[in-house]
C-alpha cells in the first residue's frame, strides 16, 4: 500500500513506533453477487479493498476514494459491516500500526475493474463459489457483508 504523505511526515518524527491509524475496508458487490478483490503488491495475497483515511476524511468517502484509486470502479456505500480496533501489526518496512478499521458493504455502480495504481498486482471480480482464499478476518467481513440482516459488528 502506498504510504500517504502525512504518515511519511509523522514517521520522520516517531520512526517505527506504534501509531494508531484509521482505515477502511470495502466489501464491493457487483452483478450476481460477485465480489471485487485485488491482489496486493505488498504481499501478493488477494484481499478486500482497503486503505488508510486521509486527515479529516469521512470513512465512507475514504472507502469510495480507495476503491476507485485501486480499481477504477465507482461504488456507493450501503451500510456499515464492522468497526474494529485491530491488534498491533508490524509492516514489511518495520512500521508498527494499530489499524482502527471501519468496514462497509458497497455496491459497484460504474467503471471497469482494472489495476489503477501501484498497490495492486491484479484486480478481478469473483463469483462467490470460486473466490481465492482470504485471511480469517476478511472472510468474516465478507460473510457479514453478505448477510444484509446482520447488525454491525463491534466489540463492546
Amino acid at each position: 500500500m502506498a504510504t500517504p504523505e502525512f504518515i511519511l511526515e509523522l514517521r520522520k518524527n516517531i520512526g517505527h513506533a506504534a501509531l494508531s491509524l484509521p482505515s477502511v475496508t470495502a466489501v464491493v458487490f457487483g452483478e450476481g453477487g460477485r465480489v471485487l478483490l485485488n491482489r496486493r503488491s505488498d504481499d501478493g495475497r488477494w484481499s478486500l479493498l482497503a486503505g488508510v483515511l486521509e486527515p479529516g476524511e469521512q470513512p465512507a468517502a475514504g472507502a469510495v476514494r480507495e476503491v476507485f484509486e485501486e480499481t477504477a470502479v465507482d461504488i456507493v456505500v450501503e451500510r456499515i459491516v464492522a468497526v474494529e480496533a485491530l491488534p498491533l501489526r508490524t509492516l514489511q518496512n518495520g512500521d508498527q500500526v494499530y489499524w482502527f478499521e471501519t468496514v462497509f458493504a458497497c455496491r459497484a455502480v460504474g467503471g471497469d475493474a482494472r489495476v489503477n495504481d501501484d498497490e495492486s498486482l491484479e484486480v478481478a471480480w469473483f463469483e462467490p463459489a470460486v473466490m481465492p482464499a482470504l485471511d480469517e478476518r476478511q472472510t468474516r467481513y465478507l460473510a457479514m457483508a453478505r448477510d444484509v440482516a446482520a447488525p454491525p459488528f463491534f466489540v463492546g
